[in-house]
Protein backbone atom coordinates (compact mmCIF):
# COMPACT_ATOMS: atom_id res chain seq x y z
CA UNK A 1 0.00 0.00 0.00
CA UNK A 2 1.52 3.51 -0.95
CA UNK A 3 1.51 7.01 0.77
CA UNK A 4 1.92 5.20 4.19
CA UNK A 5 -1.68 4.37 4.75
CA UNK A 6 -2.80 1.72 7.20
CA UNK A 7 -6.08 0.28 8.62
CA UNK A 8 -6.58 1.93 11.89
CA UNK A 9 -7.02 -0.21 15.09
CA UNK A 10 -10.11 1.58 15.76
CA UNK A 11 -12.20 1.43 12.64
CA UNK A 12 -16.09 1.26 12.63
CA UNK A 13 -16.82 -2.31 13.38
CA UNK A 14 -20.54 -2.26 14.14
CA UNK A 15 -23.77 -2.04 11.98
CA UNK A 16 -24.98 0.77 14.13
CA UNK A 17 -21.92 3.27 14.07
CA UNK A 18 -22.13 4.71 11.00
CA UNK A 19 -18.86 5.35 8.30
CA UNK A 20 -18.25 8.79 8.38
CA UNK A 21 -18.34 9.26 11.81
CA UNK A 22 -14.81 9.31 13.62
CA UNK A 23 -13.89 6.19 14.86
CA UNK A 24 -13.38 6.01 18.76
CA UNK A 25 -9.76 5.92 18.73
CA UNK A 26 -9.55 9.40 16.61
CA UNK A 27 -12.60 10.94 18.61
CA UNK A 28 -10.19 9.99 21.84
CA UNK A 29 -7.47 11.58 19.91
CA UNK A 30 -9.60 14.94 19.96
CA UNK A 31 -9.30 15.44 16.22
CA UNK A 32 -11.24 17.24 14.07
CA UNK A 33 -13.54 15.57 11.20
CA UNK A 34 -13.29 17.55 7.44
CA UNK A 35 -16.16 16.18 4.93
CA UNK A 36 -15.64 16.45 1.41
CA UNK A 37 -18.33 15.16 -0.45
CA UNK A 38 -20.13 14.18 -3.45
CA UNK A 39 -16.70 15.19 -5.71
CA UNK A 40 -17.73 13.73 -9.16
CA UNK A 41 -15.20 12.85 -12.00
CA UNK A 42 -15.10 10.36 -15.45
CA UNK A 43 -13.33 7.33 -14.62
CA UNK A 44 -12.19 4.27 -17.02
CA UNK A 45 -12.37 1.35 -13.94
CA UNK A 46 -14.06 -1.68 -13.96
CA UNK A 47 -12.84 -5.12 -15.61
CA UNK A 48 -15.49 -4.87 -18.50
CA UNK A 49 -14.49 -3.69 -21.85
CA UNK A 50 -16.76 -1.31 -22.41
CA UNK A 51 -16.20 0.36 -19.02
CA UNK A 52 -12.28 0.95 -19.52
CA UNK A 53 -13.49 2.00 -23.01
CA UNK A 54 -16.55 4.21 -22.34
CA UNK A 55 -15.85 5.35 -18.93
CA UNK A 56 -18.45 6.02 -16.10
CA UNK A 57 -18.87 9.02 -13.16
CA UNK A 58 -17.57 7.83 -9.76
CA UNK A 59 -18.56 9.39 -6.96
CA UNK A 60 -16.30 10.34 -3.77
CA UNK A 61 -17.05 10.95 -0.51
CA UNK A 62 -13.53 11.59 2.17
CA UNK A 63 -13.48 11.99 5.76
CA UNK A 64 -10.53 13.42 6.88
CA UNK A 65 -9.26 13.74 10.63
CA UNK A 66 -6.81 15.89 11.18
CA UNK A 67 -6.60 18.52 14.21
CA UNK A 68 -7.40 21.78 12.99
CA UNK A 69 -6.56 23.95 16.29
CA UNK A 70 -3.54 25.51 14.61
CA UNK A 71 -5.18 26.44 11.60
CA UNK A 72 -7.71 28.51 13.25
CA UNK A 73 -5.42 29.97 15.86
CA UNK A 74 -3.24 30.88 13.51
CA UNK A 75 -5.79 31.50 10.74
CA UNK A 76 -2.82 29.90 8.46
CA UNK A 77 -4.29 27.86 5.45
CA UNK A 78 -1.18 26.14 5.09
CA UNK A 79 -2.11 24.33 8.85
CA UNK A 80 -4.47 22.48 7.63
CA UNK A 81 -5.94 20.33 4.53
CA UNK A 82 -6.71 22.80 1.66
CA UNK A 83 -10.21 21.25 0.33
CA UNK A 84 -10.14 22.96 -2.76
CA UNK A 85 -7.29 21.70 -3.45
CA UNK A 86 -7.97 18.14 -2.29
CA UNK A 87 -11.39 17.98 -4.60
CA UNK A 88 -8.69 18.58 -7.25
CA UNK A 89 -6.44 16.09 -6.59
CA UNK A 90 -9.20 13.29 -6.16
CA UNK A 91 -10.61 14.25 -9.51
CA UNK A 92 -6.72 13.70 -11.23
CA UNK A 93 -6.73 10.45 -9.23
CA UNK A 94 -9.89 9.04 -10.49
CA UNK A 95 -8.95 9.98 -14.13
CA UNK A 96 -6.04 8.70 -13.89
CA UNK A 97 -4.61 4.86 -14.58
CA UNK A 98 -7.65 2.72 -14.85
CA UNK A 99 -8.05 -0.19 -12.37
CA UNK A 100 -9.87 -3.15 -12.58
CA UNK A 101 -11.63 -2.86 -8.94
CA UNK A 102 -13.15 0.21 -6.91
CA UNK A 103 -11.19 -0.81 -3.97
CA UNK A 104 -8.05 0.04 -5.67
CA UNK A 105 -9.50 2.93 -6.54
CA UNK A 106 -10.14 3.71 -2.99
CA UNK A 107 -6.68 2.87 -1.58
CA UNK A 108 -5.42 5.04 -4.61
CA UNK A 109 -7.47 8.08 -2.95
CA UNK A 110 -6.93 7.18 0.58
CA UNK A 111 -3.02 8.09 -0.20
CA UNK A 112 -3.98 11.19 -1.69
CA UNK A 113 -5.55 12.39 1.33
CA UNK A 114 -2.94 11.09 3.70
CA UNK A 115 -0.34 12.87 1.83
CA UNK A 116 -1.93 16.10 3.19
CA UNK A 117 0.06 17.15 6.20
CA UNK A 118 -2.39 17.90 8.75
CA UNK A 119 -4.29 14.75 7.76
CA UNK A 120 -3.75 12.21 10.22
CA UNK A 121 -6.26 9.73 8.83
CA UNK A 122 -9.08 9.48 6.28
CA UNK A 123 -12.53 7.54 5.26
CA UNK A 124 -12.92 7.22 1.46
CA UNK A 125 -16.27 6.27 0.14
CA UNK A 126 -16.01 5.58 -4.06
CA UNK A 127 -19.50 5.39 -5.60
CA UNK A 128 -20.16 3.44 -8.66
CA UNK A 129 -23.76 4.05 -10.14
CA UNK A 130 -23.45 3.33 -13.17
CA UNK A 131 -21.84 -0.11 -12.24
CA UNK A 132 -23.00 -3.00 -14.72
CA UNK A 133 -25.15 -4.65 -12.84
CA UNK A 134 -28.19 -6.75 -14.20
CA UNK A 135 -31.04 -5.95 -11.57
CA UNK A 136 -32.21 -2.31 -10.37
CA UNK A 137 -30.25 -0.74 -8.01
CA UNK A 138 -29.75 2.86 -6.39
CA UNK A 139 -25.70 2.70 -5.46
CA UNK A 140 -22.51 0.36 -5.14
CA UNK A 141 -19.59 1.67 -3.39
CA UNK A 142 -16.80 0.91 -1.06
CA UNK A 143 -15.62 2.88 2.38
CA UNK A 144 -12.19 2.04 3.27
CA UNK A 145 -10.69 3.73 6.56
CA UNK A 146 -6.66 4.51 6.70
CA UNK A 147 -4.54 5.90 8.88
CA UNK A 148 -0.82 7.32 8.66
CA UNK A 149 1.41 4.52 9.36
Amino acid sequence: MSGGASRPEGRPGSEHESVGEPVPALRARGLDVLRLSGVRATGHHGVFDHERRDGQEFVVDVVVHLDTAPAATGDDLGETVHYGVLAEEIVAAVERDPVDLIETLAERLAAVVLAHRAAVATEVTVHKPGAPITVPFGDVSITISRERA
